[in-house]
């Protein structure tokens, strides 16, 4: 990666702008519908039990397609690409992948994020083919509480493993996902800050959203981000601090101690929509221009038909400026009542990566 302005073939910088003047700046590729683990608000195990089928291989996007799409979004302005799943340690040969990114020419950020199980053994590859920093997502330190939000039988102690492992291969700053919900896990929320405060890790606390269709959501089982704030400010006072760039989905506090920071995602109770600058490649190849959408338009076809990389630009182009998404504004006029989800078909989170 140079770090030079993104450009297209004739090489004139050439940002993608939606209708609503938001520009084209991230890409989330999922590379895997696979996960290690049944949380219940992304993939519970009473629907994607040992016999749910998953997307065959010839579904899937290959690294060659993946580089390739990824390669005509940096010609259109997107400066930074993260790699989600599912979870993405179990796509096969993964720092491969990740290796073809790191080489396209314009991208200033590659990052990936994970459930931090297997990161381990994985960290140092992943640094060595290029990757830059990681993201872990890690709902509850405590032992029953993980049990309960993973769906699984192990604690967290492989978890805290993989961030300890990531730290070591340098693969910094390493940010910390917690979804909080009411009743469940918000109980935790000052003794995971604690955990990581003075460590340079950045826990980033997000509210519980109506993402999919599974995960049963309902208003009174999120804890917004002013209680989040107020909470942690109780224990370990924090001022606001400027936001690294336009768009950034975590709004930030540091520690008035100067022992680091944390983020707060308010998709529920302070949307965001409006900086929204996000685009997301599915595993078998769809373009989706929202966390929250119902479809998405179709890249894999025109890729294997034989479409120029003119051709890509053009079809992913359209799609941004024809964009208008803003859900996360329009979900209270949506709903049916303040407490229950706005009624329409959304993607599972599993399949795009969050």
């Amino acid at each position: 990666m140079t770090g030079t302005p993104s450009a297209t073939a004739a090489g004139v910088p050439s940002p993608s702008v939606d209708r609503l003047d938001r520009p084209l700046h991230d890409l989330r590729i999922s590379v895997t519908d696979r996960c290690n683990f049944r949380c219940p608000y992304c993939m519970p195990a009473e629907v994607y039990g040992e016999k749910y089928e998953f997307l065959p291989k010839p579904q899937l996007l290959t690294f060659e397609e993946i580089e390739r799409l990824a390669a005509r979004f940096v010609e259109l302005g997107v400066e930074k690409i993260r790699i989600t799943g599912g979870e993405p340690l179990l796509r096969h040969e993964l720092p491969r992948l990740i290796a073809g990114l790191h080489e396209i020419d314009g991208l200033r950020d590659l990052t990936l994020t994970t459930n931090g199980y297997i990161l381990a053994a994985q960290a140092q590859r992943l640094r060595d083919a290029g990757l830059q920093r990681i993201t872990v997502s890690l709902d509850s330190h405590d032992d029953e509480t993980f049990k309960r939000m993973s769906g699984r039988k192990f604690g967290p102690q492989r978890v805290l493993e993989g961030i300890e492992a990531a730290d070591k291969a340098g693969l910094r700053p390493i940010k910390i996902n917690c979804v909080v919900q009411r009743g469940v896990n918000d109980d935790q929320v000052i003794d995971l800050a604690r955990s990581f405060k003075g460590t340079g890790h950045i826990v980033r606390f997000i509210e519980f959203m109506d993402v999919g269709t599974l995960n049963q959501w309902d208003l009174t089982q999120v804890v917004t981000a002013d209680e989040i704030r107020s909470r942690i400010d109780a224990e370990f006072p924090l001022e606001p601090t400027l936001p690294n760039y336009r768009g950034e989905v975590a709004t930030r506090f540091s520690y008035r101690d100067g022992e680091g920071e944390i983020g707060i995602i308010s998709s529920v109770s302070q949307p965001f929509c409006g900086t929204c600058s996000r685009a997301r490649l599915t595993i078998e190849g769809r373009l989706i221009t929202c966390l929250f959408a119902a479809s998405g338009v179709d890249l894999r076809t025109p890729l294997r038909d034989g479409a120029s990389d003119d051709d890509l630009r053009e079809l992913i182009s359209g799609v941004w400026r024809r964009r208008t998404d803003r859900y996360s504004e329009e979900r209270p006029r949506l709903a049916d009542d303040a407490a229950s989800p706005p009624v329409r078909p959304k993607i599972e989170m599993f399949q795009i990566g969050g």
